[in-house]
């Protein structure tokens, strides 16, 4: 069974190197030894980064001459952060519940300093 977008993003996202990756090609198209330079790796362990990427859906890569640069595909990600969005609302709800409970007043007839 493939999976699907969601997961194929989560799954790219996972990887720190990955997430760096896309914070560097979101200014703009880049190429593997562009990307490489900040991380203390070979330029064939980038290029699996790359790939997995790529498979993601989360980046394109280019042909010019011997120069493949790489550029960011955003879609997926909007996909993500709808998704995470949802979440967000919900445990926003929940602390501002949270929040409402914890300003009622309570112990009837007990002062603050009769609970230590």
């Amino acid at each position: 069974m493939q999976p699907d977008q969601l997961t194929r993003t989560f799954a790219a996202l996972a990887d720190p190197t990955r997430r760096a990756i896309l914070e560097r090609l979101a200014d703009g198209e880049a190429s593997v030894t562009e990307l490489a330079a900040p991380f203390q790796m070979s330029l064939p362990a980038v290029s699996k980064h790359l790939k997995v990427l790529e498979r993601a859906g989360l980046i394109a890569r280019g042909r010019a001459a011997q120069w493949r640069p790489a550029r960011l595909q955003a879609a997926p990600l909007k996909e993500a952060a709808t998704w995470v969005e949802r979440y967000r609302r919900f445990w926003d709800d929940r602390l501002d519940t949270l929040d409402d409970y914890l300003r009622e007043p309570r112990g009837q007839g007990l002062s603050p300093d009769s609970a230590t």
